[in-house]
């Protein structure tokens, strides 16, 4: 089985947006709009939806787990003809993210299995200062390869 294509594969970008944020919760607002607005300005609007959920969790993870003080937290989205990468980038690189064990009755804790079920693959990086985690979407004009969830049964 071939890995999908990832960023680093992909030709150059013809679409990249980068804007840092202050480190306050009406910012994971205003980072999710402009997510979704840009997404479907670029051509993908069946994606809006699922980037603007993907966005709005790894801004709220790193306001809850990665921000400080004085620090910003940055969002780059870029779409290629191949791939459409969102990172969210924060100061604190020793707070890793990790997908958690969570119960029926537990009211958080589920932000990154949203981003693995909604992207095709996430992950994060080392930065020199703090990390980055990013979700990808492979873009493909077979509708089938571009949605995981199309023709899946329960």
């Amino acid at each position: 089985m071939t890995e999908p294509p990832t960023a680093r594969d992909a030709d150059p970008v013809p679409h990249e947006d980068r804007l840092d944020y202050t480190p306050l919760a009406r910012s994971v607002t205003l980072a999710r709009r402009r997510a979704a607005r840009l997404v479907t300005e670029w051509g993908h609007p069946g994606l809006a939806g699922d980037v603007a959920v993907v966005v709005s969790e790894l801004m709220s993870n790193a306001l809850l787990h990665g921000s400080l003080r004085d620090r910003l937290i940055r969002v780059r989205i870029t779409a290629t003809g191949v791939v459409l990468r969102v990172e969210v980038s924060d100061p604190r690189g020793e707070r890793l993210p990790s997908p958690c064990s969570v119960d029926d009755t537990d009211q958080f804790g589920r932000g990154l299995l949203l981003v693995g079920a909604l992207s095709h693959h996430w992950g994060w990086e080392p930065r020199s200062v703090g990390k980055t985690v990013y979700a990808e979407w492979v873009l493909s004009p077979d509708p089938a390869m571009a949605n995981p969830f199309m023709g899946a049964r329960e």
